[in-house]
């Protein structure tokens, strides 16, 4: 599976963006999809992440309530939708999959990666 992430630009604080992650070469339907980002200097994080058919996700506490991850079955596409954005979210942002289906607690890395996409947000 590769993955395909767009939608990244710059914005103004206060602003929008909605970035998509485009799997091809198989299907993600029954893979936990997460978005992760990367600031200058940080380490990654993760921030958003959807269990195989959307019924569980996951925020960090730096997005809840301004981020909205959500996937497409038939687009096999995972999107991240960024409401509300600050400087601090100014970042590289990856989109990733593991082999299982589930949200677990645990530090097992993602199997698949997409390219970054940089979102940059101006105050």
């Amino acid at each position: 599976v590769q993955l395909q992430a767009s939608g990244g630009g710059q914005v103004q604080a206060g602003g929008s963006l909605r970035l998509s992650c485009a799997a091809s070469g198989g299907s993600i339907v029954n893979n936990a999809m997460a978005w992760f980002r990367q600031a200058p200097g940080k380490e990654r994080e993760i921030i958003a992440a959807i269990r195989a058919g959307g019924s569980m996700t996951y925020y960090a506490d730096s997005v809840k309530g301004r981020f909205t991850i959500s996937r497409s079955n038939t687009k096999n596409t995972v999107y991240l939708q960024m409401n509300s954005l600050k400087s601090e979210d100014t970042a590289v942002y990856y989109c990733a999959g593991w082999l299982r289906a589930n949200l677990v607690r645990d530090t097992t890395p993602p199997t698949y990666w997409g390219q970054g996409t940089q979102v940059t947000v101006s105050s």
